[in-house]
């Protein structure tokens, strides 16, 4: 097999992400800016105005017309991205049900970022997490290359004739989004190839095969449409490995729906997504030259949930922690705790699992605080307590 000579840059996560937009060449960008997700619409108004791409830009007043903007394109049969962050997100939530109920392939890059109040310009994930019943098909990144790879894959993955729904690209505000780091590029001849023409399923402006969108529905229909829509959303789940792992095949870069780093033997695991990830790994070889069976476990595509791929990796663990950069007021722990207890439950997987919220509003999360939650680990190993479910490891001087 010839081996590609690949170009290697040096971008940060925006930038990785507007690069991929560039080589995606969508027909339609809708999109209004807010730190930190700001440099990827700067970066692609640049490509706009320089005639790089083909794509109409539309410069709206606010991110609920932007999610409108993009779903009216996509309904019209324009391939259609999007970028966005916090507050943003929040501000498009209505339109977000709309998109995905109307099985609009349209791409979403959010920057992830803490919701006010207090106002708060740093990373945490509580907007994509106050976002995960919206419909959309949810992928989160570790680094710079997988926020220019995901973008790619998304785009696959939200047209394929069995999917037709919307997917959100997210990367960690700051931490990513505006952290130099090594990318490997694809050639523009590369990506064009794996998207493909874009061939919508429908079109509003094809005038020979009319369509209704947006029709309301009595309670004698909602109830299908509802739940065509949620097992349209679980059969995502195949398509997305399958699209990942032809992106392997051509490019030998994969990252399934989950990465087991350090589990076959493993005791010990902590659980997590986005940039967290890195760290996790880097003190889970710590404790390996310690002797301590330590692993950890990345959550890649947290919607739809890979139920039975995190059950099977957590199945031999004695104790596991679910780390995770959001809170939810009022519930036993947040959202990814809960999805990883029920899928533990689900497949009969007897583990210690506890939760740890962390990072909220862009605390340091160091390689000396996650060590405490493997110390903790230990512990429940050994005693078989598990003590509160529920911990915060930034307070209290736990740094």
């Amino acid at each position: 097999m010839k081996l590609l000579t690949r170009k290697v840059v040096g971008l940060t996560g925006d930038g990785a992400a507007a690069e991929a937009m560039r080589q995606i060449d969508p027909d339609v960008v809708a999109a209004y800016p807010i730190t930190p997700q700001t440099e990827i619409v700067e970066k692609f108004a640049e490509y706009v105005a320089g005639g790089l791409v083909n794509t109409e830009f539309i410069c709206v007043e606010s991110e609920h017309s932007a999610i409108s903007a993009c779903c009216g394109s996509s309904a019209a049969g324009a391939r259609t991205v999007t970028a966005t962050s916090s507050q943003g997100l929040a501000l498009m939530h209505e339109m977000l049900y709309i998109a995905a109920a109307n099985r609009l392939p349209i791409v979403m890059i959010n920057v992830n970022r803490a919701l006010s109040a207090p106002l708060n310009i740093h990373n945490d994930q509580s907007d994509t997490f106050g976002s995960r019943d919206a419909g959309w098909i949810q992928l989160y990144c570790e680094n710079v290359q997988e926020v220019y790879d995901t973008t790619i894959q998304g785009i696959r993955i939200a047209e394929h004739p069995e999917v037709q729904l919307p997917v959100m690209v997210c990367l960690d505000g700051f931490i990513l989004s505006h952290s130099m780091e090594r990318l490997e590029l694809l050639s523009d001849a590369e990506v064009k190839d794996f998207i493909g023409a874009f061939r919508p399923r429908t079109n509003l402006l094809d005038f020979d095969k009319p369509i209704t969108l947006g029709a309301a529905a009595m309670p004698e229909y909602y109830f299908e449409h509802r739940f065509a829509q949620s097992y349209a959303l679980d059969r995502a789940l195949e398509r997305v490995v399958a699209v990942d792992q032809e992106f392997g095949a051509k490019f030998a870069r994969s990252y399934g729906v989950v990465e087991a780093y350090r589990m076959d033997d493993a005791e010990l695991a902590v659980v997590t997504l986005g940039s967290l990830a890195g760290t996790t790994k880097f003190v889970v070889d710590r404790f390996r030259e310690e002797g301590v069976k330590a692993g950890s476990l990345k959550i890649k595509l947290f919607r739809p949930f890979p139920i039975e791929a995190v059950a099977a990796a957590l199945k031999n663990v004695k104790a596991a922690a679910v780390l995770e950069k959001a809170i939810s007021p009022g519930a036993p722990g947040p959202a990814l705790f809960s999805d990883v207890l029920g899928a533990l439950y689900h497949q009969g997987v007897k583990a210690s699992l506890i939760s740890y919220v962390a990072g909220l509003g862009g605390r340091d999360v160091p390689p000396k605080s996650i060590t405490r939650i493997y110390n903790h680990l230990q512990q429940i190993a050994e005693t078989g307590r598990i003590g509160r479910i529920l911990n915060y490891l930034d307070l209290r001087g736990w740094q």
